[in-house]
């Protein structure tokens, strides 16, 4: 398995669907197919926080990912995050939340439930990673906070 990249973005446009484009644009996968996967990470993944994903494939690929992701009509504030931690034994689990709340609140929410499932299973975890993205909501415009988690690179779809 290759490199797990975690990306981030925050957007604010006159609809749903383009502030969500817009914020994946901002985390660099505005051009692939998304493929949303349940929260478990492979024993051979390395996992790096990068922001803005580099080139991964080309436009229409399918990208794998685990995916926090907010959307609001302003007024008011959208945040997202992304919580990991690997185990000595070589597998690793991710944790999701977001909502209409502010940093603090999804980062202690992330914090809990990657707790949580690390207690579902028999495994030595390190220290965990957060990664959060958050941002205000003006009135008028719809926001979106999202924080992905990349498996490897685009595949083809067809």
């Amino acid at each position: 398995m290759s490199t797990i990249r975690v990306v981030w973005g925050a957007a604010s446009a006159p609809t749903e669907m383009a502030s969500y484009d817009a914020a994946l644009a901002e985390a660099g996968v505005e051009n692939y197919n998304l493929v949303s996967v349940s929260s478990v990470i492979p024993a051979d993944a390395d996992v790096e926080a990068v922001g803005t994903a580099p080139d991964l494939g080309p436009a229409g690929d399918r990208l794998t990912v685990v995916e926090a992701r907010a959307t609001t009509a302003g007024p008011g504030q959208v945040s997202a995050a992304l919580s990991w931690s690997q185990s000595v034994e070589g597998p690793g689990l991710f944790y999701e939340t977001a909502g209409e709340t502010d940093q603090a609140d999804v980062e202690r929410r992330v914090r809990e439930g990657l707790r949580a499932g690390q207690e579902l299973r028999k495994w030595t975890f390190d220290e965990p990673s957060v990664a959060v993205e958050s941002q205000r909501a003006e009135s008028g415009t719809h926001t979106t906070a999202l924080v992905l988690a990349v498996y490897g690179e685009g595949e083809p779809i067809c």
